[in-house]
C-alpha cells in the first residue's frame, strides 16, 4: 500500500479550526494545541475519509479499534504535563496519532500495540511522516519493564483497574493517565507517584474508550 502524505491549504485550515474548537472546549495548554495544529490527522485516514479527519470524533481504523477523538487526545496529553526530554510509555499505539502529538512536545516515546495488523501499519506510516518512536508488539497492560522507569505513562484504552505493574514502572514524581471503568464508560484517572510506595490518585471526567485487553486488564 502506498501512503499519500499530502498536506495542502485545505487540511491546514481545517486543523486551525479544530484547534479553535478544542480551545473553546477547555483545552488550555497552548503547547498541546500547537501540536494538534501541526500533526496532519488526515494522514491516519484512508484518502476516501479525509473529509472526516478534522471533525472532533473518533473514527474506526480496523480490528475493532479507533483513532481517538481529538478532544480526548488533547485532554489526556494536557494531563501528562509533557516536558521536553520526558520518556513516555504509551499503552495502545493504535493509529499513532497520539504518539505523534507526544513527540511534537519533545517526548521520547515507547509505544506498544497488541494488534499485529495495526502495529505493522503504524510502523510504516509514522517514519514516513518523519516521526521516530520506539515500537513494540505485545501486551500493553504489562507495560515495557525493560525500559522503565518512565516519566509519564499514558493508556489509550479503557481498563477495569489501574494495573499495579504500570505503577511500578513510573519514576517517583511521574504521572500515569488511564481511563478506568467498565466496558461502556470510564473515568479518567491521573496517578502521581509521590514515593516508592505512595501514589496520589485523582478521578476526573467520563469518557468511552475501546477496552484494554491483556493479562492485567480485560
Amino acid at each position: 500500500m502506498a501512503y499519500k502524505f499530502i498536506d495542502n491549504y485545505r487540511e491546514r485550515g481545517a486543523r486551525k479550526k479544530l484547534v479553535v474548537l478544542l480551545r473553546e472546549r477547555g483545552i488550555a495548554d497552548e503547547r498541546v494545541l500547537k501540536a494538534i495544529g501541526k500533526v496532519p490527522r488526515h494522514f491516519f485516514f484512508d484518502e476516501t475519509f479525509w473529509n472526516q479527519a478534522y471533525k472532533d470524533i473518533a473514527f474506526p481504523i480496523g480490528d475493532g479499534q479507533t483513532i481517538s477523538q481529538p478532544y480526548t487526545v488533547a485532554y489526556q496529553t494536557e494531563l501528562l504535563h509533557i516536558q521536553k526530554g520526558d520518556v513516555v510509555l504509551e499503552i495502545g499505539t493504535g493509529s499513532g496519532y497520539q504518539t505523534c502529538i507526544l513527540m511534537e512536545l519533545g517526548a521520547t516515546v515507547y509505544t506498544i500495540e497488541r494488534q499485529p495488523s495495526i502495529y505493522s501499519h503504524t510502523l510504516k506510516v509514522l517514519p514516513g511522516m518523519g516521526y521516530k518512536a520506539n515500537f513494540f508488539l505485545g501486551d500493553g497492560s504489562k507495560g515495557i519493564e525493560k525500559h522503565a522507569p518512565y516519566d509519564k505513562i499514558i493508556v489509550t484504552a479503557g481498563a477495569p483497574f489501574v494495573p499495579e505493574i504500570l505503577l511500578k514502572q513510573l519514576k517517583i514524581g511521574g504521572i500515569l493517565v488511564i481511563p478506568v471503568g467498565d466496558e461502556k464508560s470510564q473515568k479518567m484517572i491521573t496517578v502521581i507517584r509521590v514515593s516508592e510506595n505512595d501514589y496520589d490518585k485523582i478521578e476526573l471526567d467520563t469518557f468511552r474508550f475501546v477496552p484494554l485487553v491483556g493479562d492485567q486488564a480485560w
